[in-house]
């Protein structure tokens, strides 16, 4: 095999979550362009006509949309019981939908902290646990999380959310402890400070967006094209003997 086929994904499924904008969007696209299928899940995506389905299907690839609410623990089950009416066996997973909620901490109520912690966490586990269920059958299969830099660092006044990224970091490394000698990789990707609605709140405060910049060794704030290479990476054979990583995609941040 040379090196440039083992990042080859046809023949491949990825389910790709929170695949409507953003850096889920760009995972799923990145996939599709290294061959594989996409089954694609937002809680708002359209049936037929969404603008990820079509970029994806002018690639040549199949796009099958679902929606499911991961707040919602009925609408995950149900979800799930539906993916396996439907016969789909995903040999990738990308575990990316998320949610966050910002107030301080003295403020922050527990309907937020549920929301997220629901959201960003339960939900990557039920989900994980029951297509890697399939994986850890068949002897194969990729998981990609989405982590953070809060995975690593506090943050300010968004507890659940780095309480919730922290405890992704964590949970790679679990389902990583007990599935890579079972052919499942589990791993993750961290983002820096990424130009997307989820930090539209950053972008609009001119003082932190600047204070965040001037951090930034790369001397920008990350695009979800930044995603491709690591996603591609992370679901191919290139990533075979990878296991329990926490991936950083920062432009440099953390090393500062």
């Amino acid at each position: 095999m040379s090196i440039l086929s083992s990042f080859d994904l046809t023949g491949k499924t990825a389910l790709v979550t929170g695949c409507k904008r953003g850096i889920g969007r760009g995972m799923a696209e990145a996939l599709a362009s290294a061959g594989a299928d996409i089954v694609g899940v937002s809680a708002s995506l359209e049936p037929e006509g969404s603008a990820v389905g079509d970029a994806i299907n002018a690639m040549g690839r199949k796009f099958t949309a679902y929606q499911c609410d991961f707040s919602d623990r009925s609408a995950l089950t149900a979800f799930t019981q539906k993916l396996a009416a439907d016969g789909v066996a995903p040999d990738i997973l990308v575990n990316n939908a998320g949610t966050i909620k910002r107030k301080p901490a003295a403020e922050h109520p527990d309907e937020m902290w549920d929301e997220v912690i629901e959201v960003n966490l339960s939900a990557q586990f039920i989900l994980a646990r029951e297509i890697g269920r399939g994986m850890v059958e068949r002897g194969s299969g990729k998981i990609i999380f989405t982590a953070s830099l809060l995975t690593f660092q506090g943050g300010i006044t968004v507890p659940g959310y780095a309480a919730s990224k922290g405890g992704i970091g964590q949970l790679t490394k679990a389902l990583a402890n007990e599935w890579a000698g079972k052919g499942v990789n589990v791993n993750a990707i961290a983002p820096g400070y990424i130009a997307t609605d989820n930090t539209e709140a950053l972008q609009n405060d001119t003082a932190r967006y600047n204070a965040i910049l001037e951090r930034i060794p790369q001397g920008r704030w990350g695009t979800p094209e930044d995603f491709a290479g690591p996603a591609v990476f992370l679901s191919s054979a290139a990533s075979d003997y990878v296991n329990g990583e926490v991936l950083v995609v920062d432009g440099g941040w953390m090393g500062r």
